[in-house]
């Protein structure tokens, strides 16, 4: 076998562990410690996605003492418990968003006297509104409604009030030129044409 040979030039060899470089590992955080960080541990509320790094003891030692919720009054934890039940998003009674008194200033139909409950006053009589024949749904318009959000039942204004609202939210322009909702803002334009040649709105 020749040495000098343009193929025995090109045979790479791997490593051996010994021989490989090996990255510096960081050393653990805490006081007076000189061990390798093999860990990571939180570094406390209002400072998510920061973490410290320690050895195994001293990781073992911080999550033994470690509490989230201090320098919080039982009261603030008690609220962000509950809060947390709902993903700290803003939450409404059923039935209405805001006072009961609302609930009367409606055009709500509620032929069960089911808001009464929510209203603590009695709903508007279900022979307010006039008996109407109801009008025959297609699967495609059942498709466009539900590509809006809305039941069937929904009035032109409603229809009106969600095609713009979704317009608003879905355009590029309206997400600094990101186009990555560009799909859903086609197929939210074509149901309400297709409502709106169906005399839905």
């Amino acid at each position: 076998m020749k040495l000098d040979s343009p193929l025995f030039n090109r045979i790479r060899v791997k490593p051996e562990p010994a021989r490989k470089p090996v990255a510096d590992a960081p050393v653990c955080q805490w006081p007076g410690c000189d061990c390798e960080a093999t860990h990571r541990a939180p570094k406390g509320r209002l400072r998510e996605n920061q973490y410290w790094r320690f050895c195994l003891e001293h990781v073992r030692e911080y999550n033994s003492s470690y509490n989230y919720f201090a320098g919080m009054s039982d009261d603030a934890v008690a609220r962000y418990q509950k809060d947390a039940v709902t993903g700290h998003r803003p939450t409404w009674k059923m039935g209405f968003n805001g006072n009961a008194s609302d609930i009367h200033a409606r055009d709500s139909h509620d032929p069960f006297d089911m808001l009464r409950e929510l209203g603590g006053g009695r709903a508007r009589a279900h022979t307010e509104r006039p008996a109407q024949e109801p009008r025959q749904v297609r699967n495609a318009e059942r498709k466009a409604f539900d590509t809006l959000g809305l039941e069937v039942d929904a009035e032109p204004v409603e229809i009106k009030a969600r095609f713009k609202e979704l317009v608003k939210r879905h355009h590029p322009d309206a997400n600094g030129g990101d186009r990555s909702t560009e799909d859903r803002l086609v197929a939210v334009i074509q149901a309400y044409n297709y409502l709106k040649s169906a005399k839905f709105c």
